[in-house]
């Protein structure tokens, strides 16, 4: 199988991150698409990161039933700080008869070349990135195992956005799948 591997934060999951996986399984030459719950971002920290675990059945519940996405927590059982190299070198360890490829938004072709070990990321996956508006181009762009998708929408929505307005007690409803919404509501996470 030809796997997409789309680690994030998912702090929490978001309607962005759901057209990036859908557009991802829909759209590339992907059989499924994994959405890797990570734990901590090393290039990423934030003091209000909802725990692991939350975090996971957020994206869980974003799925729903779709056979071709599906949410996996291998990055929590792994050393950390978590780094993309680690968790792609223990897929192709544990699963080698599959092939991986990394999904990445486009913002990050420009700190791509600070990643631990990231000509052996090249050499070990193609990277398949999605577009954002108003990147500037990187070498990155041109490399042979760089594959940009662009038969796809541009969602411009972050999670920072969405966790400081949920702070401010405004509506963001319509900016997380509705399941997830619900657990938010419920569970007032983020709301602090």
């Amino acid at each position: 199988m030809r796997i997409g591997i789309y680690p994030g934060s998912f702090n929490p999951v978001h309607v962005g991150h759901m057209v990036i996986a859908g557009a991802m399984a829909g759209f590339a030459d992907l059989n499924e698409v994994w959405m890797v719950v990570s734990p901590r971002n090393p290039l990423k920290l934030t003091q209000d990161m909802l725990q692991d675990y939350h975090r996971l059945d957020l994206v869980k519940l974003a799925i729903g039933d779709n056979r071709k996405i599906k949410a996996s927590d291998v990055e929590f059982r792994l050393s950390k700080p978590n780094y993309t190299i680690d968790t792609i070198r223990h897929l192709k360890e544990k699963f080698p008869a599959d092939e991986f490829v990394l999904i990445l938004g486009e913002d990050n072709l420009g700190t791509f070349d600070r990643w631990k070990n990231y000509e052996e990321l090249l050499d070990l996956c193609m990277i398949y990135v999605y577009p954002r508006l108003n990147i500037e181009k990187t070498k990155f762009h041109v490399h042979p195992k760089v594959k940009m998708i662009r038969e796809v929408p541009v969602m411009e929505i972050s999670a920072t956005f969405i966790r400081e307005n949920l702070r401010l007690g405004k509506n963001v409803q319509y900016m997380l799948p509705e399941s997830v919404w619900k657990q938010v509501e419920e569970m007032k996470f983020y709301s602090k």
